[in-house]
């Protein structure tokens, strides 16, 4: 344990740095940015969830910025097509043949804005790219850069214009945020920006290697047969639970161990404790289940499934 727990410390000025960059772009929301940086270690994707204007964009912005990859942005609408994101084939006259024109999902980071405007078909477009980072086209089956990181925004649901995200779709993404307004010193400072563009100040910490780096040595993170057996424990209380008509799947299980380990990297461990597993539990998993039925018609909010399984996690046992 003692060449682990050495091994864990080296990119540690490394990941402070990211997290420095980032958080100076979004100041005020320590906790929002560790959660990004914990699906990005991960190698898992985004959502973020809330009103317009709070700081959703910025923070997909300065998150591509201090990785130091490119970044491809789609604006979601009502007419945008799957060709519009992975590319269509057009016939090159000169060589006489169908070559591929790359859309914007060949690219290190993309932020799907306000994904969901578009309909279920274009939102289904991501699905192959975020679970297996490829696509396919035209019966060829095409790699995507790597490493590959969604990052989505969406309005709540009562806007109007928006399209659910199905269960599959939701599925993908490693962990749903919400940012909330800004705390009120640091929206003054704002307000006395005249317009500067934070995220583009941010400074580029690390390279595609780099991070690729970072994910595997995040892989390696120590979890004890106990905390694995406490993960175990909670989906189940999920798929036992009354007020769920849906519980946790075993990929969502996986994520919830990924992304643990990501985030005990991020403090500094080479080993898991069970406030890995527990403090993340309601990001990771509450979108990923179904509350059971209240009344004909009726949607269950955000906070009502966050509730749900906050609910189930406090009543698992912890292992000493």
């Amino acid at each position: 344990m003692q060449s682990a727990v050495a091994s864990v410390h080296e990119p540690l000025p490394v990941i402070g740095r990211l997290r420095a960059a980032v958080e100076g772009a979004l100041e005020g929301k320590p906790e929002v940015v560790e959660l990004a940086l914990v699906a990005l270690l991960a190698g898992g994707h985004v959502l973020l969830e809330d009103v317009p204007g709070v700081g959703k964009t910025t923070l997909a912005r300065a998150l591509a910025k201090a990785m130091g990859c490119d970044l491809k942005r789609v604006q979601f609408t009502s007419d945008l097509l799957p060709s519009d994101i992975l590319g269509v084939s057009v016939f090159d006259q000169r060589i006489g043949e169908f070559t591929l024109r790359q859309g914007p999902i060949f690219s290190n980071v993309l932020l799907a804005d306000e994904i969901n405007r578009a309909s279920p078909r274009t939102q289904s477009a991501l699905l192959e790219a975020m679970n297996d980072g490829q696509v396919s086209l035209d019966g060829q089956t095409i790699p995507l850069p790597h490493p590959f990181f969604v990052i989505a925004t969406q309005n709540p649901e009562d806007f109007a214009g928006t399209f659910p995200l199905p269960e599959s779709q939701l599925d993908r993404f490693m962990v749903r945020l919400k940012l909330g307004y800004p705390p009120p010193a640091v929206e003054l400072r704002l307000l006395l920006d005249r317009g500067t563009d934070r995220a583009a100040d941010v400074p580029s910490v690390l390279d595609a290697a780099s991070l690729v780096a970072l994910q595997r040595q995040a892989e390696r993170v120590a979890v004890d047969p106990a905390l694995a057996h406490y993960l175990q424990a909670i989906l189940q209380a999920t798929r036992s639970c009354t007020a769920l008509a849906l519980g946790a799947s075993t990929r969502a299980g996986m994520s919830l161990a990924r992304a643990a380990r990501s985030r005990a990297l991020l403090r500094g461990r080479a080993f898991l404790i069970a406030d890995d597993i527990h403090d993340l539990a309601v990001p990771v998993l509450a979108h990923r289940v179904r509350l059971a039925a209240h009344a004909e018609g009726y949607m269950p909010s955000r906070e009502e499934a966050e509730g749900a399984v906050h609910d189930v996690v406090a009543r698992v046992p912890v292992p000493l």
